[in-house]
């Protein structure tokens, strides 16, 4: 199911509440500034689940309803209510107007703009799969491909640009991005890892294949100049060796968590 954005949930439900994580303490299922909307019969968005957020749900659909209730809640998060965190959240609870709706919006575009860039070279198989895995995750995503007919559907939410030149795209991505490689050509591979490589600004530079196809590009970093430990900064092959299963799907999942764990290992 597609998650709606922010604009269609309150176009579909004009009367909601919102929920905000405004204080934590101790171990919480979700940080301070964690937010979800409750409407009469729908919900946008997640404080962690568990009974806390069936108590968040209800306390806000009792002010929806009229009732005159506090606009804050402290809930201490233990056996009495099912939990075993330990710690206690502080919840609040405000009626959407214009207002409180304008400021949500600020603040996920705020928040969008924030997110790691990942550039995805190669809208084969491999690559259409990967930007399903990555869509709904906290990442700008843009697939980029030279072929004038690519190899499927591209996921909505994910950036699409046609290049004739892809290696020349690198230099758009912010410092901090990551570059994955899965084009339907092994020469237009090395191209765009050696424009990659060259950027020491980068958190990730991986490429689908396998250790041959890495003993040939150490080849032909050699014959350009470049030095080993250019090579040593490349994840070739990407999403580890674990899982031996060569199905799209299957490598998505695996280079979608090498990602985060490379791009979010931060907390960001």
């Amino acid at each position: 199911m597609t998650v709606p954005t922010l604009t269609a949930f309150l176009a579909a439900h004009q009367n909601a509440v919102l929920v905000e994580v405004a204080e934590t303490k101790g171990s919480a299922p979700r940080e301070a500034g964690t937010m979800m909307l409750v409407a009469e019969t729908a919900l946008w968005g997640t404080i962690g689940g568990g009974y806390l957020e069936f108590m968040a749900i209800g306390h806000a659909r009792r002010l929806l309803a009229g009732e005159t209730v506090a606009d804050t809640l402290d809930v201490p998060l233990g056996p009495e209510i099912g939990q075993c965190c330990g710690g206690r959240t502080l919840l609040s609870f405000r009626s959407i107007d214009a207002t409180i709706a304008a400021e949500l919006a600020h603040r996920l575009q705020a928040e969008r703009d924030a997110f790691p860039q990942v550039m995805l070279f190669g809208a084969g198989h491999v690559g259409l799969a990967l930007a399903r895995a990555l869509q709904p995750l906290p990442l700008a995503v843009t697939l980029i491909d030279s072929r004038t007919e690519i190899d499927g559907t591209l996921p909505k939410g994910i950036t699409f640009r046609r290049a004739a030149m892809p290696e020349a795209e690198v230099a758009q991505l912010k410092p901090g991005g990551a570059v994955v490689i899965l084009t339907h050509d092994h020469a237009l591979d090395f191209l765009i890892a050696k424009e990659a490589l060259a950027r020491s600004d980068l958190a990730y530079v991986g490429m689908i294949g396998s250790k041959t196809k890495r003993a040939t590009f150490a080849s032909f970093l050699k014959r350009e100049g470049v030095d080993r430990d250019t090579l040593d900064r490349l994840t070739l092959p990407i999403g580890g060796g674990a899982v031996k299963d060569k199905r799209p799907a299957v490598i998505a999942a695996m280079v979608a968590a090498e990602l985060l764990g490379v791009l979010m290992s931060g907390g960001s």
